[in-house]
């Protein structure tokens, strides 16, 4: 049996409570982030929401539910969201702002997501290496640069990245991951596993 001294006892306890902080961190960001964003949108009727907490909120949700359902389904929506979109992509200062916020989400959601076809992106010839990204332009001879294609290339823990453009020779397909389990293992800095419910990361024992 180990003798108790204040260094094991010291050891013991941060152990446990850094063990603590990998349980209750994730849990803790998400409610906080999940709070914020309902709060932020209540705040926006205050008084509505003093009286019902978390009807404009969710008011907000399904408004915005029924946008897109009419956007896609009725001739007549479509029409006043394209005539909508148009003007916002041709009015000076705000076209600045509408079409890349406007282009970075459908991105991500919609009929139109673009970051859905993985790739392994050679970055480095000796020694190899090798980083994931998302091929979003599978050719770029429109710039003079024949044979080339963009690779979008996420950073770890942001909701950041950069673009890179390089010969198609230097990308492969990746096999065996979705784009979300791609995106997941590239965001997460290669602790997400290859499958979605994979963990590389085992806290010690």
């Amino acid at each position: 049996m180990k003798k108790l001294t204040f260094e094991n006892i010291a050891n013991f306890f941060l152990k446990n409570f850094f063990q603590g902080l990998v349980i209750i961190g994730p849990i803790g960001l998400t409610m906080f982030v999940i709070w914020y964003v309902v709060t932020s949108i209540d705040n926006i009727i205050p008084s509505l929401a003093k009286e019902i907490p978390g009807l404009v909120f969710i008011s907000t949700i399904v408004f915005t539910a029924i946008l897109g359902y009419l956007g896609n389904k009725f001739v007549v929506g479509r029409f006043f969201f394209d005539a909508m979109d148009r003007l916002l992509e041709k009015t000076p200062g705000v076209k600045h702002i509408y079409t890349p916020t406007k282009d970075v989400m459908s991105s991500f959601v919609g009929d139109k997501k673009k970051f859905n076809d993985p790739v392994w992106v050679k970055t480095n010839e000796n020694p190899e290496i090798w980083r994931i990204g998302f091929l979003t332009q599978k050719e770029m001879a429109d710039v003079e640069k024949h044979n080339y294609v963009a690779v979008y290339l996420p950073h770890s823990y942001a909701i950041s990245g950069w673009v890179i453009v390089t010969e198609e020779k230097n990308i492969k397909p990746v096999v065996g991951m979705t784009a979300a389990s791609a995106m997941k293992f590239a965001v997460s800095g290669g602790v997400a596993g290859f499958h979605s419910d994979d963990n590389i990361f085992k806290a010690p024992e």
